[in-house]
């Protein structure tokens, strides 16, 4: 969707329609814009930017906080006109699907009947490339239905797979229609930094560069192996994106879309730059993510720290354990072990805490403390037992109580 969150309080007050316009956060703490108008990002406001920063920018700026209800109820409208076309709908993010429109009778209609699915609104993974430009047809009445049922406009990308159809939907904006096939997708992408491929941030951006990578074309053809070595897994799946490969399957939202992960964040009232008071929001994250973990039946492996200094730089570090877990003082324990490795002192505005490489917990074992730490499995329980019964702050760690 275009610019959704903006759009849809443009909708809800056409007074707002024609202007600079920023969906923030809590206006009475520091907001970050979640979204802005194309009026406003004439003036180099974007989401992610403080408030205080996108006012520096376009002083006529008007910013209104953010209604996640209203939005959710819109999105499920949306939700509702893309199921129209086909059942085989994945839900992205609030304002984002892909669709699988293998059989789908608007497609196949006057067309050989073949194997191809749809992505980010187009056509994969694995389509053959004669059906790419047949959904095009599809995407523009997909368009109108709906700004029939919400008065919002749409931008789609057809592609091959979902990886090459959500960087087409990025190729024209708002109200745009891009088809690529995975040639096209390399002439268009190859010659542009790397910067401009969906997943790559500043920080991995300033590594390719010291291994001499600065384009798309220059990340696919670089030997895998020394990705690897480099960054892991994420080597990987960077050349595969530079690639314009991805084999990944169109979840339909009716199963469900895997938990890749779990996690909690905490803006801060001010800077801070007190260790003492940093591991101390740690500590409350990790209780809550573990928490978390436990009731919705989820062990996980890999911890990761998200830091976000006064500049607004953010740094995310990651540790995979050698077992599966749920406890949070494993996830403290790792995450300041990041903090302490990763963090030069400089103040923070925010702090986070996530679990991925998530299994459900009744298909796997915890082999870690708790198979000769039954006391401990039993006071967790009973802490679980008491904050299901009495709420969360039922019971506080003393450590979090800064």
């Amino acid at each position: 969707m275009d610019a959704f969150f903006a759009s849809v309080e443009e909708k809800m007050n056409p007074r707002l329609a024609g202007h600079p316009l920023a969906v923030g956060g809590d206006l009475k703490r520091r907001g970050v814009v979640s979204s802005a108008n194309y009026e406003a990002r004439k003036f180099g406001v974007r989401a992610g930017m403080p408030n205080a920063e996108a006012l520096r920018l376009c002083p006529d700026l008007t910013v209104v906080e953010g209604n996640p209800q209203k939005y959710v109820h819109v999105s499920l409208q949306i939700l509702e006109v893309l199921k129209d076309f086909t059942p085989i709908v994945e839900p992205f993010s609030i304002d984002e699907a892909f669709l699988d429109l293998t059989g789908a009778p608007r497609l196949l209609q006057g067309t050989a009947r073949s194997k191809g699915a749809g992505a980010g609104a187009g056509v994969g993974p694995r389509a053959p490339e004669d059906l790419l430009d047949a959904a095009i047809p599809v995407a523009r009445a997909i368009q109108r239905a709906i700004h029939r049922r919400t008065d919002l406009t749409a931008t789609i990308g057809i592609g091959p797979n979902k990886y090459i159809a959500k960087m087409a939907s990025g190729v024209e904006k708002p109200r745009g229609l891009t088809v690529l096939t995975q040639e096209r997708y390399r002439r268009h992408f190859w010659s542009l930094d790397v910067k401009e491929l969906w997943g790559i941030g500043e920080k991995t951006r300033v590594a390719l560069e010291k291994l001499g990578i600065t384009t798309v074309g220059q990340l696919a053809h670089f030997p895998k192996e020394f990705l690897t070595y480099h960054f892991g897994l994420n080597g990987d799946r960077m050349r595969d994106a530079a690639l314009g490969e991805d084999d990944g399957e169109v979840v339909p939202y009716y199963k469900g879309v895997p938990v890749k992960s779990m996690g909690h964040e905490f803006t801060l009232s001010q800077d801070v730059d007190s260790r003492e008071r940093i591991v101390a929001h740690l500590l409350r994250l990790s209780d809550q993510v573990g928490r978390r973990l436990r009731q919705d039946g989820y062990l996980g492996r890999i911890v990761s720290v998200k830091l976000r200094d006064s500049k607004f730089r953010t740094t995310i570090r990651q540790r995979a354990l050698p077992y599966l877990m749920n406890d949070e003082s494993l996830i403290y324990k790792t995450s300041s072990a990041l903090l302490d490795e990763n963090w030069d002192g400089r103040p923070l505005r925010l702090i986070g805490v996530s679990v991925s490489g998530l299994v459900h917990s009744g298909n796997a074992e915890q082999p870690s403390l708790f198979d000769t730490d039954e006391r401990r499995r039993k006071m967790i329980e009973a802490v679980d037992s008491l904050r299901d019964r009495f709420g969360d702050a039922a019971l506080v760690r003393a450590g979090a109580i800064k």
